[in-house]
């Protein structure tokens, strides 16, 4: 007999070279780079990167920090590795050392940039269009000398609401972003959006397009039906199956109790494994059957713990003690347990995929 103890996250690489391409044509006239920061969301930037360059073809990549870019250097040798959080004194020799683009938002960066500029690098400037969030707000820009613009390569900024398509801060920060390079930057590159701006149509997808969530499965245009194929795949072992009288109580503080005979699993997976908390007594897992080739839904009851949940099987049939549970697969996504998990899809991969405790597996 064989016995897993631990859970298994599995990456689709050959899904995630799908979507690049997919995305890379949607915005064919505009410069494609791969967001890979967070570690790529999680699924190891090495990896990710490394695949995208010498399958893909792709030469831009955005970091959020220098070290990020560090890392992945060696493996994108003659690509662009912009970096999202902008230059300091702690980041500043991962830079020189290895040719990274910094994303300059305020004029406190871009005077450390001025003190400290590396040869042959020319900075993004990061714009203020509506999220105020990183970027320079126009009376900054105003202050700008001629020389100082000259400084840049490229101009960006970053949507609020691109994942509503019709939402008015669409139009209102396109055309922001219009006037203000028009007017500050007219001859420079343009970048507005990430994933989910690229489903808005050409305009917003300007001179280069941010591809990241996307990339990885996830639905940034949720007002349709995904186009993505699904990335990440989780599944968890059944440790223990056991009968549950009436009466008693399931987990811990006893939020669930029995109002009937039931049947219970106890699978290998927990928040400690990045599962969310909030999936106590509302999440749901999937067993397949080998023997009749059904797929049974089981609900999580009681508190999800740190290294298990427990799962009503009930009505599951030819469940054995080390099958797998799914909670991640075409069937089930990574969208659909954020929904259920009150979050997003974003905050679990990125949890999830940096854990060391998965069994990982890349699928080519």
């Amino acid at each position: 007999m064989h016995i897993f103890t631990r859970p298994i996250l599995e990456i689709n690489l050959k899904h995630l070279l799908e979507n690049y391409l997919q995305l890379k044509a949607l915005a064919k006239d505009s410069i494609p780079a791969a967001v890979i920061k967070d570690d790529a969301y999680g699924l190891d930037a090495k990896v990710i990167a490394q695949t995208l360059y010498e399958k893909a073809g792709c030469r831009n990549f955005f970091v959020a920090h220098g070290i990020e870019g560090e890392r992945i250097r060696p493996l994108v040798p003659e690509a662009k590795i912009f970096v999202l959080q902008g230059i300091g004194e702690d980041s500043y020799a991962s830079f020189q050392k290895c040719r990274l683009i910094p994303v300059i938002s305020s004029p406190q960066m871009f005077e450390f940039w001025k003190e400290n500029r590396i040869d042959d690098i020319r900075p993004a400037i990061q714009i203020e269009t509506g999220l105020n969030r990183l970027g320079f707000r126009e009376y900054e820009l105003a202050a700008l000398s001629e020389a100082d613009r000259n400084e840049f390569s490229m101009v960006m900024s970053h949507l609020a609401c691109g994942d509503e398509k019709d939402h008015f801060m669409n139009k209102r920060q396109l055309d922001n972003f219009n006037r203000l390079k028009a007017q500050y930057f007219p001859d420079l590159i343009a970048s507005l959006s990430a994933s989910d701006g690229v489903f808005l149509g050409h305009d917003f997808q300007q001179n280069m397009v941010r591809l990241g969530a996307a990339v990885y499965g996830i639905n940034t245009a949720p007002y349709r039906e995904n186009q993505m194929k699904n990335v990440v795949y989780i599944k968890a072992p059944v440790l223990q199956i056991e009968p549950l009288p009436v009466g008693d109580f399931v987990g811990y503080s006893a939020t669930y109790r029995a109002n009937s005979l039931r049947k219970i699993a106890i699978v290998s997976i927990g928040y400690g494994d990045g599962l969310p908390r909030s999936l106590s007594n509302v999440g749901k897992v999937f067993f397949k059957d080998d023997k009749t080739l059904k797929l049974h839904e089981a609900r999580i009851i009681g508190r999800v713990s740190m290294d298990n949940i427990i799962c009503d099987v009930t009505d599951v049939e030819n469940l054995s003690v080390g099958d797998l549970a799914y909670l991640a697969d075409d069937f089930y996504t990574l969208d659909d347990m954020g929904r259920d998990a009150g979050t997003i899809s974003y905050e679990i991969m990125s949890r999830v995929g940096k854990n060391t405790r998965y069994i990982r597996k890349y699928i080519e």
